[in-house]
């Protein structure tokens, strides 16, 4: 089924305040099924990789339902 690039940007910036720089990449060659992303953000300021992939994967989970593979760059 797969997800737009830009249905999944909004998501992410409404769900993490205080971003400062998000990269986004379709690794599926377009059809929205694999996703690798980048999130840098004062909102993850003291928490632990593991801390801030679980609740990205929390808060994105319709997202990441509709994809086949979606990662979190550290």
């Amino acid at each position: 089924m797969g997800i737009d690039t830009k249905a999944l940007e909004d998501a992410i910036r409404n769900a993490v305040e205080g971003i400062s720089h998000l990269e986004i990449e379709d690794q599926s060659s377009g059809c929205g099924e694999n996703y690798a992303v980048l999130i840098v953000s004062e909102a993850f300021q003291g928490k632990t990789t593991l801390a801030r992939h679980r609740w990205i994967n929390s808060v994105l989970q319709a997202q990441i339902s509709q994809m086949h593979a979606f990662s979190q760059v550290p």
